[in-house]
């Protein structure tokens, strides 16, 4: 039987309500998961440890550090990892996990709930016991299990806040399917390296979403000091204004000429930026801006952070970011 260890961060999965109002209670949550999910222990071989206690929305790079540092620590303890964390920056972590761990021979799975494991109508129960089976099974990568589905952690999304089926993949399958039986498609293959475990982030980006009337000028320039990257998240295949005194491209190129990296990704989460469709796009790409491709913003964000915080040289960043180094990208 596999030894699988279930790693707790916080959430929602580990709350209580209080009249109306939901409460961290991780001291109470061990004894409430071998209450109510005593059949774990006939998957698995099952440790509890908690790591950290966090709502989602508090989570930083440290955090992603920490986790990274944990699990490398225990990796040749343990045949798989359950990481309960919250939904709502679930997508970020795994997507740094993704970039941090390199050379992943073992399941890193996360999943948490829409709803306290203590509330009777809960997915917890249904996310944990298919997140524990599934980090049984040879995936060698980060994911994320949630209802019935497992995603590649680096292309998911939270898309809905009030149901059940929170997450989305748009641009990649899942990597299984959970019904009667698991069904498990492509996943990567097993590496033949060790694990290396390089958890560098840069906190110095800056992410822009465009609007309608969005006026350059009251953009703060970018001091190369503190800002290394802007992300743009722009219109449809990477569109954005070039007219008049709406122009983004002056500020891009000041952006460049500072030295601070531009990537350009978009607002509408299906098919990729094309930098190549529009006379904005190929505008930006002569002063060297990036296409995010059909990456999610949260990969785009971390991997911007990982990249950055291995301190590239120019080149060396665009020619990493361009390509895919942990099954982030397709396009």
């Amino acid at each position: 039987m596999k030894h699988i260890l279930i790693i707790q961060t916080g959430g929602t999965i580990a709350m209580h309500l209080d009249e109306g109002r939901a409460e961290l209670d991780q001291d109470k949550f061990h004894d409430l998961l071998n209450k109510e999910m005593p059949e774990l222990s006939k998957i698995a071989n099952l440790s509890i440890e908690r790591l950290f206690s966090e709502d989602s929305s508090e989570i930083t790079p440290k955090h992603w550090i920490e986790l990274s540092r944990f699990i490398e620590s225990k990796y040749d303890m343990f045949d798989g990892f359950v990481v309960l964390h919250g939904t709502d920056t679930m997508a970020y972590s795994a997507s740094a996990l993704s970039f941090a761990m390199i050379n992943l021979g073992k399941p890193i799975i996360f999943t948490g709930s829409q709803v306290p494991m203590s509330n009777i109508r809960s997915d917890a129960r249904r996310n944990v016991v298919n997140a524990v089976e599934l980090a049984t099974h040879p995936i060698y990568e980060v994911a994320i299990c949630f209802n019935d589905r497992l995603y590649r952690g680096n292309r998911t999304s939270k898309m809905n806040i009030g149901d059940f089926d929170a997450f989305s993949s748009p641009n990649f399958p899942p990597i299984a399917e959970i019904g009667i039986d698991i069904e498990l498609h492509e996943v990567q293959k097993k590496p033949v390296h060790d694990l290396l475990c390089n958890p560098v982030f840069s906190d110095s980006i800056r992410v822009v979403k465009l609007f309608p009337g969005l006026n350059p000028a009251r953009l703060q320039k970018p001091d190369p000091e503190i800002t290394k990257a802007i992300i743009f998240e722009s219109f449809g295949s990477g569109n954005f204004p070039v007219k008049g005194e709406n122009s983004l491209l002056p500020f891009m190129k000041e952006c460049r000429d500072n030295g601070c990296h531009v990537i350009i990704t978009s607002q509408a989460a299906y098919d990729a930026v094309n930098l190549n469709l529009y006379a904005s796009g190929r505008d930006a790409k002569k002063l060297g801006a990036l296409s995010a491709g059909d990456m999610t913003t949260e990969a785009t964000v971390t991997k911007t952070m990982f990249l950055l915080g291995n301190k590239l040289e120019d080149e060396a960043f665009k020619s990493q970011f361009i390509t895919s180094i942990s099954g982030e990208r397709s396009r």
